[in-house]
């Protein structure tokens, strides 16, 4: 399957990167990207993706939305549950109980707005996730909010990425 872009030259400017931040913290960005895979062993492909697009969703991560939502419909995620996400609460009948639990564990991490993440929200995500499976999930919640803050604190430009760029 061959997927197009929107050519976007008749609309508004790109805004300009603040920095190449990994150009100048290379050691910084293998570890990040170390963490990265050593996160996502033995989780669901396809879950991970969810997962990432949801925190990047929550912290105004243009960039990561851009490279998550296209290695996710690459990887055969339908565009209806990726644009559903922005409507959890609504839209739980498009996902398995597993895939929701990951989910609001993601807002829970992501957001922290009660200083904590709530007992019941860890309790249903350790329902469906064995303790290791459950760490790896933390793991990758952490790391898509790493990328995130970087992402978004440098600018990082938005719609070049193409599936699998960075693998």
């Amino acid at each position: 399957m061959t997927t197009t872009y929107a050519d976007t030259t008749a609309h508004a400017p790109e805004h300009t990167p603040r920095m190449g931040w990994a150009k100048h913290a290379p050691e910084v960005y293998k570890a990040i990207v170390g963490l990265e895979m050593a996160a996502r062993k033995g989780l669901d492909p396809a879950l991970v993706e969810l997962v990432k697009i949801r925190a990047s969703q929550l912290n105004h991560c243009a960039f990561c939305l851009d490279m998550h939502t296209k290695d996710a419909i690459a990887g055969g995620e339908t565009v209806e549950r990726i644009v559903q996400l922005t409507a959890l609460e609504e839209s739980r009948h498009f996902y398995t109980e597993k895939e929701v639990a990951a989910l609001e564990l993601t807002e829970a991490v992501t957001v922290l707005t009660e200083g904590f993440v709530p007992d019941e929200v860890y309790e249903k995500a350790a329902k469906h996730f064995e303790e290791k499976e459950l760490s790896h999930l933390i793991a990758i919640i952490a790391t898509i909010n790493v990328w995130n803050r970087f992402a978004v604190t440098t600018r990082m430009v938005p719609g070049h990425y193409t599936p699998g760029m960075f693998k």
